[in-house]
């Protein structure tokens, strides 16, 4: 009867614009701990093995995601580095750092939408450094373009690791209430929300 109970009040509660982004981006965390779980199960020369998919590793795909992830949190932090960020686009020595630095990217988006103000905050203005221009945007649409992208590439990851030994990991047990007791353990180690 508990469970059932909690179920209703989890259901019950509203859900604005800030909560919505805030949740992808938890969402966006915890998958990754999944996922280079998984990979983290394959040697080095697996996770650099050619694959078919739009970048040709695993390796690859995966520090693309790292790089990118950083480009947009540094314009929306305000920081400045701009494409300097992806000059080098295999800047890490072993998959740890790679893993360390997705980690601290996916701490710096949660921690970013999580100080937002308002939904108004939404609207504030960024500028993303492209090759021959510069891009203003909004923050909202920031964030979402990043969240997406996100989801594209762990993807393509997700489906290369079906060509391997490793079984591509569960990612889709993360917003339903049910599904809790499924990704709990790992939220508490993330410090994120278990509601």
């Amino acid at each position: 009867m508990r469970r059932q109970e909690l179920i209703l009040e989890l259901c019950s509660l509203t859900v604005n614009s800030l909560d919505l982004i805030l949740g992808f981006a938890e969402n966006n965390a915890w998958a990754n701990l999944r996922l280079y779980a998984a990979c983290a199960s394959l040697t080095d020369s697996e996770r650099r093995a050619r694959r078919t998919s739009f970048f040709p590793t695993i390796h690859a795909t995966l520090t693309h995601i790292e790089l990118v992830d950083e480009f947009y949190m540094d314009a929306l932090e305000g920081g400045g580095r701009g494409r300097a960020i992806v000059a080098d686009d295999d800047p890490f020595d072993s998959f740890d750092d790679l893993m360390r630095a997705q980690r601290a990217v996916d701490r710096r988006l949660v921690a970013f939408v999580r100080q937002l103000t308002g939904e108004s905050a939404l609207d504030d203005v960024r500028t993303l450094e492209r090759q021959d221009h510069v891009q203003t945007e909004r923050v909202g649409d920031v964030l979402r373009h990043l969240l997406q992208h996100q989801v594209h590439h762990r993807g393509q990851v997700h489906a290369m690791l079906a060509g391997t030994a490793v079984a591509p990991p569960q990612l889709d047990e993360f917003f339903l209430a049910e599904d809790l007791p499924l990704r709990r353990a790992e939220l508490e180690a993330l410090g994120m929300r278990t509601r």
